[in-house]
């Protein structure tokens, strides 16, 4: 594309829409529809402007007209009650349930990992010995040892909010740094399943898993599955990277980066939940059926709150995006 020839061509229609949105009065009826019109062709000479021949300083100008325009059209909307009930009964569990074929095969490889360095941990007394010194490693497994008093060796608020804090951090690092090519996000991953095979393999070699686990399951089933939705998106979003399918690789990353901000919120809250429940459950004097019982609830609600309300928004077509009014407009591309 010639884009000298392209401006020549429609420099006036930019002008005399620049004219329309700098009128002190209200539009007449014909001024409006123009205004609609031209707006519209903006938005068309921008999508070509920035697939065809991307020139900073146009793409510059017109994203300012066309948002200055789009604002003049639609009229200014805030966020409100509305938004968040939409993003929360819509929104963000179809993005969590449209990502399910990435985030469950990646919690599934990532448990084997976890349980395979927890088996070699356990049958290999030179590989607990590398880990630690035998004191150290009696200090850690012992009754009313470490990984026992870990959950109470603070007060319930002020550990959960530190929990929460954390695996929101960890969480939202997956998602963002997805967009290079996923293998941070695989490294995130090994860590964290490292560090829970440490504690399996530890824990079996004295004889003491059960207790570990009526420790880890009450707010590891929801803290995990967290985890592991924020690592297949984040996958999800570096393979776009590598694919974009048949849009155009700026509008693939655009549509996957905004649902992934979208994950982070939703993750939050999640993940809010899974602190309360290991700062108030899980050092509780509760039996510990009764523990892993409220675990395998809260885990159970959020997956029904996923195929459920997740999977009827995404059939009814809803991907987690932004409405699609505050959307930059875009042209559709060949492959």
């Amino acid at each position: 594309m010639d884009v000298d020839v392209f401006v020549a061509a429609h420099q006036a229609q930019w002008a005399r829409l620049e004219q329309l949105l700098g009128r002190g009065r209200r539009l007449t009826g014909a001024e409006a529809d123009e205004l609609v019109e031209l707006y519209q062709s903006a938005s068309t000479h921008l999508s070509l402007i920035r697939s065809s021949a991307p020139d900073p300083m146009l793409i510059g100008r017109l994203t300012q007209l066309v948002a200055r325009a789009r604002a003049s059209v639609t009229g200014a909307r805030r966020a409100g009650w509305r938004d968040a009930a939409r993003f929360f009964t819509a929104g963000f569990p179809a993005a969590v349930y449209r990502s399910r074929r990435w985030w469950i095969p990646t919690a599934l490889l990532s448990v084997a990992v976890g349980v395979l360095i927890g088996w070699w941990i356990a049958t290999h007394p030179e590989v607990q010995a590398a880990v630690a010194a035998p004191a150290e490693l009696k200090k850690l497994t012992r009754p009313g040892g470490e990984y026992e008093t870990y959950y109470s060796s603070h007060p319930a608020a002020s550990f959960a909010a530190q929990v929460w804090t954390n695996n929101a951090q960890a969480a939202a690092v997956c998602l963002v740094l997805g967009a290079f090519l996923g293998l941070p996000v695989l490294w995130i991953l090994f860590l964290n399943m490292a560090n829970l095979g440490v504690g399996i393999g530890l824990m079996a070699s004295a004889g003491r898993l059960d207790v570990f686990l009526g420790l880890i399951l009450p707010h590891g089933l929801l803290e995990l599955t967290a985890v592991f939705v924020a690592a297949g998106t984040g996958l999800r979003l570096g393979w776009t990277v590598i694919d974009p399918g048949p849009r155009t690789r700026r509008t693939a990353l655009a549509e996957q980066g905004r649902a992934a901000l979208g994950m982070a919120i939703g993750l939050a809250v999640v993940l809010f939940v899974s602190g309360l429940i290991e700062g108030f459950v899980t050092p509780s004097g509760l039996p510990t059926w009764a523990r892993i019982t409220i675990g395998v609830a809260a885990e159970a609600a959020f997956l029904t709150y996923v195929y459920v309300l997740g999977g009827r928004a995404s059939r009814a077509g809803e991907v987690g995006d932004v409405e699609a009014a505050d959307r930059t407009s875009t042209l559709p591309t060949a492959a």
